[in-house]
């Protein structure tokens, strides 16, 4: 897949996530974990199928993840959470936003120092790093939200191909 469309897709992702959250959604397994492990899953796998990764750039890409998924625990702390009609529901606040700019001044400053030290940009895919901060956001909110007595929102039905068709079967 071309590399810019695949930019455009996170992006327009990334925009329609925050937004929800901006306003408010209540809180599923399956919302929290599905993005972050799909980005991380596409950045490893960038990582392996990159030709010039080298024992340098795994050395800087170990801590980078550690820090990514630090960072995103630290957004996690931030957001809101709260009982809506009987379910946990999350909103991302100001002071949320205010971790995300701090995220993104310390994350460019370690990918330019990796850079400046000798990691190859290709060790360092977008994805895997958006991946791993959504991932520790979401293990901080699961971890919280299991603390409170409210329970998390039950998760839609999944479509399967019927409903997509929109035949019946009984």
């Amino acid at each position: 897949m071309n590399g810019w469309l695949l930019a455009a897709i996170v992006a327009a992702v990334l925009v329609l996530v925050i937004a929800k959250r901006l306003k408010g959604e209540p809180v599923t397994v399956r919302d929290l974990f599905a993005g972050p492990a799909v980005l991380t899953g596409l950045g490893i796998l960038f990582i392996t199928k990159a030709d010039d990764v080298t024992g340098t750039d795994i050395a800087w890409v170990v801590p980078g993840t550690l820090l990514g998924l630090a960072l995103g625990a630290a957004r996690g702390l931030m957001v809101r959470l709260f009982e809506r009609d009987g379910t946990l529901w999350q909103r991302y606040t100001g002071r949320t936003f205010l971790v995300v700019v701090a995220s993104l001044l310390v994350s460019a400053g370690y990918g330019v120092l990796a850079e400046h030290m000798g990691m190859h940009a290709s060790a360092r895919p977008v994805q895997l790093s958006i991946g791993v901060s959504f991932l520790g956001e979401s293990l901080l909110i699961y971890y919280r939200g299991r603390k409170t007595a409210v329970p998390f929102a039950p998760e839609a039905p999944s479509p399967d191909l019927r409903g997509l068709l929109g035949r019946r079967h009984r």
